[in-house]
């Protein structure tokens, strides 16, 4: 298997590690293979949208979520090191509110799946970040949610020690009690 699969707090929310092949050269690494990834995850997804995205030190994205056209993320950092961060947000799960963060770099190679009914977002700790993230579903921006960042509620404890720079969609986001969510 090119990658070993950890689930994490919320076991939706799985961690990839992948098989990392290097010598003086460099390094080499299978990101993604369809057929592996169905088997050792045992999700089956077809990803339609690749998005790639830099920012500075403390730039915090998120929480983000499509309440139509849900979509599923796999998400990793090919420059720096962000805090990543997903949040249930399905009103009938047993792990509703609930949030689990994983440390993403470019060191560590570490990639994570975020299923639909997760909200998302992240924090740059290094001087700057380049985060790459395949999803499920194609951006529909009349359908985006935004949770705040700092919701007392969720309790989500951000390894940052400045306020974030937030985009104004970010810094308006709802409390996820107001918020819409999933069934």
């Amino acid at each position: 298997m090119p990658f070993h699969v950890t689930p994490s707090a919320l076991p939706e929310v799985l961690i990839l590690e992948p098989k990392v092949f290097g010598d003086e050269r460099g390094f080499f690494f299978e990101s993604y293979n369809r057929r592996d990834f169905a088997q050792a995850t045992g999700v089956q997804v077809e990803f339609v949208q690749d998005n790639h995205s830099r920012s500075a030190k403390n730039v915090l994205r998120g929480l983000h979520y499509q309440v139509q056209q849900p979509q599923g993320k796999l998400v990793r950092v090919v420059q720096g090191e962000v805090y990543d961060v997903a949040v249930d947000v399905r009103k009938s799960s047993a792990h509703f509110g609930r949030w689990v963060g994983v440390h993403l770099s470019a060191e560590n190679k570490r990639q994570l799946w975020i299923p639909a009914g997760f909200a998302h977002g992240f924090v740059v700790l290094s001087d700057a970040a380049e985060f790459l993230y395949k999803t499920t579903d194609y951006y529909a921006p009349a359908h985006e949610r935004c949770i705040r960042w700092d919701d007392p509620a969720i309790g989500i404890r951000w390894p940052i020690a400045a306020p974030p720079i937030l985009a104004a969609k970010d810094a308006a986001g709802m409390l996820l009690a107001e918020a819409e969510v999933f069934a």
